[in-house]
Formats: C-alpha cells, sequence, structure tokens
C-alpha cells in the first residue's frame, strides 16, 4: 500500500491533539506525506510529539487557527485528504455558546472554506462525536442508534444538564459541515467515534482517558461525570483511538464511501463496566456498588455502516483497557 501512497499528501487539522496525533502517525506509517495544523508552532511542550514524528516520514507543521480562515489554505495546498480532527473543548464553561458552539461552528466553516478553494482536496473527512448522535429524550432500553439519528439539540438548549455545551457544539458544527459541502459540491464523510481510550503519544494525558479510567483513579469527580454520561448518552461508549484513526483513513480511501460512520466498539454501562474492571484489575480497588443506578443500558450505538465497508475492529474491551492501563502507569496517572 505504501507505494501507492508515497507521493500523496494530506492534511490533518489540529495535530496536537489526542486523536489527530495518533491519525498523523498512522498516515505516515502507511506512507503518506502529512501536513498538520497548530495554534502555536513554537510551543514545544505541544508539538514535541509532531517533531518526533518527523522521523516518520514527511511531516510539516504549519501555523493556523480554527478562528483564522486564511491560515488554512497553505496547510490544505496540494492535499488530497483534509481530515478536520479539531474542535473546541471547555467543560467548564459558563458561556458554552461562545466558548464552545460559536467556535465549533466557525472552526468547520473555515476550514471548509479552504477546501472549496483549493482545487487538489477531493474529499473531507470530518471528526464528530457520538455526542452528535445519542442524546435524546426516548425512553425505553435497548434503543439503536445509527447514522440516521441526530442529538436532540432542542432539548439540550432547553434543560442545559451538565457539559451540555459540548454534545450541542458537536452536532450543530456537523449540521452545519453537511449544509456547506452540499451548497459547494464538497466530497465530505463524518466519522462519530464514542469515547476514546488507548496510549496517547501527545504529552498531555487527554481528558476522555481520563474519563474512560475514572472508575479505576478512584477519581469522584471522574466517576460522576462518567454516570453522568450514561444518563446523558444513554451508554458509555468505548472505542481504542488507534480504531478511530484507522476508521478515518478507511473512509478516506474508499471511494465508495458516503455520509456519516459511527465509529464505536463497545457498548456498556457503568455499573457493568465497574464490573469488568473490579475482576480484571483488582489491585485497584473499582467501586462496583451503584445502589439502583441502571445497569442497563438505554441505547447502543450500531458500528454496522462502517463494518460493512469493510472495517474490522482491532481492539475490544480487554486490549483497550490493558494498553491504556498500562500507559497510565507509565506516566504515573495510575498507582496501585
Amino acid at each position: 500500500m505504501a507505494a501507492q501512497v508515497a507521493d500523496k499528501k494530506v492534511c490533518v487539522i489540529g495535530g496536537s491533539g489526542f486523536v489527530a496525533a495518533t491519525l498523523v502517525k498512522l498516515l505516515l506509517e502507511k506512507g503518506y506525506s502529512v501536513n498538520t495544523t497548530v495554534r502555536d508552532p513554537d510551543n514545544q511542550k505541544k508539538v514535541s510529539h509532531l517533531t518526533e514524528l518527523q522521523k516518520l516520514g514527511d511531516l510539516q507543521i504549519f501555523r493556523a487557527d480554527l478562528t483564522d480562515e486564511l491560515s488554512f489554505d497553505a496547510p490544505i495546498e496540494g492535499c488530497e485528504f483534509v481530515f478536520h480532527v479539531a474542535t473546541p473543548v471547555n467543560f467548564a464553561s459558563e458561556d458554552p455558546e461562545n466558548d464552545m458552539i460559536k467556535p465549533a461552528i466557525e472552526g468547520v466553516l473555515n476550514v471548509l472554506q479552504a477546501c472549496a478553494r483549493v482545487n487538489s482536496v477531493k474529499r473531507v473527512v470530518l471528526t464528530s462525536s457520538a455526542a452528535a448522535v445519542s442524546i435524546n429524550t426516548l425512553e425505553g432500553t435497548g434503543l439503536v442508534m445509527t447514522e440516521d439519528n441526530w442529538t436532540d439539540v432542542e432539548f439540550l438548549s432547553n434543560a442545559k444538564p451538565p457539559t451540555w455545551g459540548y454534545p450541542a457544539s458537536k452536532m450543530l458544527a456537523e449540521r452545519k459541515a453537511w449544509e456547506f459541502a452540499e451548497e459547494h459540491n464538497i466530497d465530505l464523510i463524518t466519522v462519530i467515534p464514542s469515547l476514546m481510550a488507548g496510549r496517547s503519544i501527545t504529552s498531555d494525558v487527554p481528558s476522555s482517558i481520563g474519563l474512560a479510567t475514572g472508575l479505576l483513579s478512584g477519581n469522584d469527580f471522574l466517576q460522576n461525570a462518567l454516570k453522568g454520561m450514561q444518563m446523558l448518552s444513554g451508554s458509555i461508549s468505548i472505542s481504542h483511538v488507534e480504531d478511530v484513526c484507522r476508521a478515518h483513513i478507511l473512509v478516506a480511501e474508499k471511494e465508495s464511501a458516503s455520509g456519516r460512520y459511527i465509529c464505536c466498539a463497545v457498548n456498556t454501562s457503568a455499573p457493568e463496566l465497574a464490573k469488568f474492571l473490579s475482576k480484571r484489575y483488582p489491585q485497584y480497588k473499582v467501586p462496583t456498588d451503584f445502589g439502583d443506578f441502571p445497569s442497563k443500558t438505554k441505547l447502543v450505538l450500531s458500528s454496522e455502516k462502517l463494518t460493512k465497508e469493510g472495517f474490522s475492529f482491532k481492539y475490544g474491551i480487554e486490549q483497550i483497557y490493558d494498553e491504556t492501563v498500562e500507559y497510565l502507569e507509565e506516566v504515573g496517572m495510575l498507582k496501585n
């Protein structure tokens, strides 16, 4: 495969992030030339993992900001695929509208406008989120969410549950991306990943890994956040970051791919996850008494459309957590 892609250049927007950094690594390993963008290329802490990746192949690091439309022309120029992975995240925000929702929409439009101007771009792959699909006021258990489902943004903006700004920003930004792509004839695909874990090559431990391992670390805030996620999103749905990046590459390369693709390896609940973790890592004394908290999930996220394209998940729940625990022990975030 490497021989076929050796002369192909792609752009990854937001290379300092967890998913984007892993995606850059996998693309270089496949033989692609990669341009990536960061807000501040001079910030060594934020880009050290990228300069390290330059040993793997042709990786150029560009300065670009989601709020500056014209900053994306240079990194996108000459690229066949553009992966838009960056998104503003600020869970503690007092003003989600201005801190997350508006910047997410503006960022998506700025990147897509640059793609529309640059003739080389054949396809754009946007990283959305399960949070753009699964939040609704439906009742019951065992509901199946597919790419036809959209988060109920009216419910979010009226009820304003904790962290509501993030799912609202992801859903509204994806909707806006589809509108723009249709109007400007851009071949757009969106990947909809669940909560991600695995090993990160960034200098900071990503917040999604902290959340996915909150039951192991004994952090009350993260344990409550995990329960809150189940109550709001209907399940705890998890994937390995590498599988999510492999899905991005597959839908970029596969000409027949189109539309949205959910990428979720594991659907579970907080009590079920706690039971699994307690048994597999007894040294961490994972709490398994959840009182009357529901152990049955309201819904599952279906990755059937993605697997029908020929995708297979490399990591199940055991491998996801074994690798994540090993990584957190190495960086001193988990101590038994």
